[in-house]
């Protein structure tokens, strides 16, 4: 026992960041891999959508559509993942589910290569297929985090896949938009074409960096109690499963809670995330200004997800959401008084600093709260709220818009969902909702 503090004082710096070991790594990669879709698909595929596919369309009536295929494919999974989840965590198939998702996403996503002029409707299709493939691989990759990672390194190990992930998406954002502008530098004919090498590009990434995950990271066994049910319909027992889960949440009342309080402060963090693009177009940024701002935000958010982390590991994650909460106050009254390229892009390191802190630290502290056995279920129902936190957020900021004639005002409408966000949060008892989770588990594993 008098040896026992050594291997602390000589970690390495891999194990410091969170990926000291083969399944930390490869579990972080698959966040560097799926980032590309975030950045390129969700950033330029609209601009080409609107420009290409919907060039036959009002712009307003493209734009609209574009806005109605995300809604139904953020509706579908919000739907299906608690029943997905409660499948994968029966059968024991989380990897397989994942891998599921990843093929059709990722075909989809290539696919938008041949999307030509007018043919909006294709586009769109295709669109909400890959936009359903990337967020059903995150619900059964989040769901393998508390499988791998121990409690005491589990908000290292979340921040860091989210660091590569802001690498990652950046990296091939940079490229992409170099080939965009200077096509002629790649050999490439025109800037159209840029856009469509781009998608296909996007889906080769995604597919190779996420083998690392399929080699390395293990498939959580079955608990006893599953494995030795009888065999019947996995639709059935999820159904079953999903039932038995959704009775049992008044177990876990501190994971419940948390998962409102985040439902509340991350609408606030998507609605800066989504409104800051035509809210500084709306106060005169010029374009270059508001792209450059956006690789500014991914390159800022990898030292400071890594440094996240580390305050986490300090004072926990629940103080360390607190200080991002705080911070996103103070972006909110920045953006009402902002009216600067220069302060945009103020605007811009500040949500780089801690964009990644609230959303990561959420999904680890989450992690803690709820029992492994029950991972995939209880992440789909994790993936449910992120999903439905982007929808009261851009409405009342549209309200607010609309109502007072200035978007300044609706930006700093926010604060309520920061502050009350904050507030539910604060009545979080994570050591009462961890001790729940592990009796639990210990009661599951029991059979």
């Amino acid at each position: 026992m008098r040896d026992s503090p050594t291997p602390r004082r000589e970690q390495s710096w891999l194990e410091r960041l969170g990926l000291g070991r083969p399944e930390l790594r490869a579990w972080a990669m698959y966040d560097w891999a799926n980032s590309v879709f975030m950045t390129i698909i969700l950033l330029v595929y609209p601009i080409y959508f609107t420009r290409v596919a919907g060039a036959d369309l009002a712009p307003v009536v493209a734009t609209a559509r574009i806005a109605f295929a995300t809604a139904i494919s953020m509706t579908l999974i919000a739907v299906l993942s608690p029943i997905l989840g409660a499948m994968a965590d029966h059968a024991g198939i989380k990897k397989k589910m994942l891998a599921v998702f990843l093929g059709f996403g990722a075909a989809a996503t290539a696919a938008l290569y041949f999307v030509g002029r007018g043919q909006w409707l294709l586009g769109a299709v295709l669109f909400v297929i890959g936009n359903i493939g990337v967020t059903g691989t995150i619900v059964f990759y989040e769901s393998l985090l508390p499988h791998i990672a121990a409690h005491d390194e589990v908000d290292r190990v979340s921040m860091a896949g989210y660091a590569l992930g802001y690498l990652g998406g950046g990296l091939l954002l940079i490229v992409a938009l170099v080939a965009i502008q200077k096509p002629a530098l790649f050999g490439i004919p025109d800037a159209r074409e840029a856009m469509r090498i781009s998608f296909v590009a996007t889906a080769v990434w995604w597919v190779v960096f996420s083998i690392p995950l399929f080699r390395t990271v293990p498939e959580p066994p079955r608990s006893a109690g599953e494995a030795g049910q009888a065999e019947r319909g996995l639709v059935a027992a999820a159904f079953a499963r999903l039932g038995r889960t959704l009775r049992e949440l008044r177990h876990y009342r501190h994971a419940f809670l948390f998962l409102v309080a985040f439902l509340l402060y991350n609408d606030g963090v998507n609605t800066i995330i989504r409104m800051a693009s035509p809210y500084g177009t709306e106060i005169g940024i010029a374009e270059g200004s508001l792209i450059a701002a956006f690789v500014l935000v991914q390159f800022v958010g990898i030292p400071f997800s890594f440094l996240f982390g580390a305050i986490a590991d300090r004072i926990g994650a629940k103080r360390a959401i607190f200080i991002s909460l705080a911070t996103y106050l103070v972006i909110a009254v920045w953006g009402f008084y902002m009216k600067t390229a220069f302060q945009f892009f103020v605007l811009a390191f500040l949500v780089g600093m801690v964009q990644g802190g609230a959303q990561g630290l959420s999904r680890s502290l989450f992690a803690t709260l709820i029992p492994r056995q029950k991972s995939s279920e209880f992440f789909a129902f994790f993936s449910v709220f992120e999903k439905f936190a982007g929808i009261f957020g851009p409405a009342i900021f549209g309200f607010m818009a609309m109502a007072t004639g200035s978007s300044r005002n609706a930006i700093l409408s926010l604060i309520v969902f920061f502050v009350v966000g904050g507030a539910l949060l604060a009545f979080v008892d994570v050591a009462a909702g961890q001790r729940a989770a592990r009796e639990a588990e210990a009661g599951i594993a029991a059979g």
